[in-house]
């Protein structure tokens, strides 16, 4: 290669490099998972939670990310504050919610998308007991919206 060719290359080459961040900052790594429901088609998805509801033991540990729509619910009598994002199946009749605690200190409902969002939580499946009843949530979960 030509001195004058093999510098331009690497000329173009380094402001290609100096494109990729932003101010200095590094993109965040994606956070990996262990079961993606994000990308699903809504019947799969459905099926998909259903299971995880009837069968928690074997999910519980995983990194999973879904797809749904913002849910709000606070218990009356204890004042405790649930979240969960709603997956709907194809034809929109039927819902499953995946409840779940987002890390960190946030405010509802300041620090939180209007109800009915989409948004996409990463978290960990863990399960939960309350008033004798089994619960599954992601706990340390982000959310994007």
């Amino acid at each position: 290669m030509k001195p004058l060719a093999l510098m331009l290359l690497v000329c173009l080459s380094a402001l290609a490099l100096a494109g990729c961040g932003v101010g200095g900052a590094e993109e965040p790594a994606a956070t990996p998972v262990d079961l993606d429901l994000s990308a699903l088609s809504g019947t799969v998805v459905y099926s998909q939670v259903y299971d995880m509801l009837l069968e928690p033991e074997a999910y519980v540990g995983q990194r999973v990310r879904v797809r749904g729509t913002l849910s709000y619910f606070q218990n009356p009598e204890t004042q405790r504050e649930y979240f969960a994002a709603l997956i709907a199946d194809a034809t929109a009749c039927c819902a499953q919610g995946v409840e779940f605690e987002w890390a960190g200190q946030h405010e509802y409902p300041q620090d939180y998308p209007p109800l009915g969002a989409t948004i996409t939580v990463t978290g960990t499946f863990a399960t939960y007991e309350e008033n004798g009843v089994k619960y599954v949530h992601l706990t340390d979960a982000e959310v994007e919206w």
